[in-house]
């Protein structure tokens, strides 16, 4: 397994400790953990440039985690516009419980970043 990057949409700035948000486009925050060996490296949290969007926030969402590079998402939902964009840019989704905590998904889910 190599080095993988994740975003999950996030509702503050707790980083592992924080809760999934229960939308993906307008989430207050991302927090993005590297992974590298089945081990959790750096974690950091970014502002969400679309939080506030009234429509379109799906799209930004996607450009701003496409830019960092992003490997997978994980997230509770995700409309349309923003899935057709993740699958462009060969960012994989994964479908986890909202309000769950950050640590334990991506614990739950190690398996699958393999790349």
């Amino acid at each position: 397994m190599g080095k993988v990057k994740i975003a999950v949409p996030t509702k503050s700035y707790g980083g592992l400790e924080d809760s999934v948000s229960e939308v993906f486009g307008k989430a207050k925050t991302f927090t993005i953990v590297e992974v590298e060996n089945g081990q959790i490296g750096s974690v950091h949290v970014i502002d969400n440039p679309a939080a506030s969007y009234d429509y379109g926030s799906g799209p930004v969402a996607v450009k701003t985690l496409a830019d960092l590079k992003i490997d997978f998402i994980l997230a509770s939902e995700f409309g349309p516009g923003a899935s057709g964009l993740l699958e462009h840019h060969h960012i994989k989704k994964v479908l986890v419980k909202p309000n769950a905590k950050v640590a334990d998904l991506v614990k739950e889910n190690l398996a699958k970043f393999s790349v």
